[in-house]
């Protein structure tokens, strides 16, 4: 027996649900990829995803997933042998560098930890150390989807500047772009990049990039280059060297309507939207681990990201749960990853949610704590209820 009827709502930190909007927006007619109308579509979303990031410098959008906009950033400015140093808080980063290493970088990782955020003493404490310079990039996410840490990356850019080191910085906003608060330029960025299918509520297969003029000028001795994710290449006169190739209309059609409605519930909005829901999250999650099983795989309160919540089980299985939230309910969980494989489930609060879906997932994670005798403290959702109510103004 079941409760669930109709699809099932993802309540995981990608691909996560879309508006019906922006799937309603695919269900048209390609257009001339030749034409004015492409083009202008294409000049609207290059200026707007610079916004997004806060940037004055150029972006670029690529027929690719995130793990293809890490190459973007790597081949447009490394050159072979090149040492990149990766902040450890969780699994992205070091997949970032892995992609270096494979493609011919030198990496060294900045040991960090899965339960805590990058620390910026530490950043520049290593710099200082590196007075050859011989550290060309600096690679870090804004929040690691697989532990939920939220790394301060106006902090650590303040640390870096501190040192005076030459080294570009890097930052993955996959999880974090049009959700949480990002200033590529103010917080002296100098590449940036994220994906579709998060906070854009767009589905998966775009990739973009914002770089600034002095990564742009490291660019043009970059050895890495190659056709594919090239800059100069994509900025040739012809308009589909853009995309180097065909265009992604349908995927271009949703992205314009995703950011039209963020644009239309304005960024300051969104940014309040998701810390309010964020915090709901956290509050069961509180209450719950009073039964010593449920916690918090991030250790630090103001560390913990307001767009996933990684969730730990002490000595209980969490695909138990996972698997009856979803057969019987109708809720995908996330999954526990890497090193939290086997140990802990996410709850993701990004993109298109709201209050009923953050509060029905909530409600259906208790109903599953009872269903499968988990012991946890009781009232977690009524404890998420209770907090929106007296944050959401009236």
């Amino acid at each position: 027996m079941t409760v669930r009827a109709g699809r099932e709502f993802l309540a995981i930190p990608g691909p996560t649900t879309m508006p019906d909007e922006v799937l309603q927006a695919m269900h048209r007619p390609a257009l001339d990829i030749y034409s004015d109308q492409m083009v202008q579509l294409t000049e609207s979303l290059l200026a707007d995803l610079s916004k997004l990031f806060a940037t004055k410098g150029k972006s670029y959008i690529y027929i690719a997933n995130g793990h293809g906009a890490w190459e973007a950033t790597l081949s447009n400015v490394l050159s072979r042998g090149d040492k990149v140093l990766v902040l450890e808080s969780g699994r992205f980063a070091i997949g970032w560098g892995q992609a270096a290493a494979a493609m011919g970088a030198e990496v060294e990782v900045l040991r960090g930890d899965w339960r805590r955020a990058i620390r910026a003493g530490e950043v520049e404490a290593r710099l200082r150390q590196d007075k050859d310079h011989t550290i060309k990039a600096i690679v870090a996410v804004q929040v690691d989807t697989a532990s939920g840490a939220y790394n301060d990356i106006e902090a650590i850019g303040k640390a870096i500047k501190s040192t005076g080191h030459p080294a570009l910085f890097m930052v993955d906003t996959v999880a974090s772009l049009g959700c949480m608060p990002f200033e590529m330029d103010a917080w002296g960025i100098d590449v940036a990049m994220s994906g579709s299918q998060k906070g854009l509520m767009t589905p998966p297969g775009l990739g973009f990039v914002a770089a600034n003029d002095r990564a742009r000028e490291v660019h043009k001795k970059a050895n890495l280059r190659t056709p594919y994710w090239d800059w100069t290449e994509r900025e040739g006169s012809e308009h589909y060297r853009k995309y180097a190739g065909t265009a992604p209309v349908h995927l271009l059609f949703a992205l314009r309507k995703a950011i039209d409605m963020l644009q239309t519930e304005g960024l300051e909005n969104a940014y309040l939207r998701h810390r309010l829901l964020a915090e709901a999250v956290r509050r069961a999650v509180a209450v719950w681990g009073e039964g010593q099983v449920i916690g918090f795989n991030i250790a630090e309160a103001n560390e913990r990201s307001n767009t996933v919540t990684t969730v730990t089980m002490n000595g209980h299985d969490p695909l138990a749960l996972q698997r009856y939230c979803k057969e019987k309910c109708g809720v995908v969980l996330g999954t526990g990853i890497g090193d939290l494989s086997g140990q802990a489930f996410r709850i993701a609060h990004m993109g298109h949610v709201n209050a009923p879906m953050i509060l029905g997932t909530l409600g259906v994670v208790e109903v599953g704590l009872n269903a499968l005798d988990i012991p946890h403290g009781k009232g977690g959702t009524e404890a998420a209820i209770e907090y929106l109510g007296e944050n959401v103004v009236a």
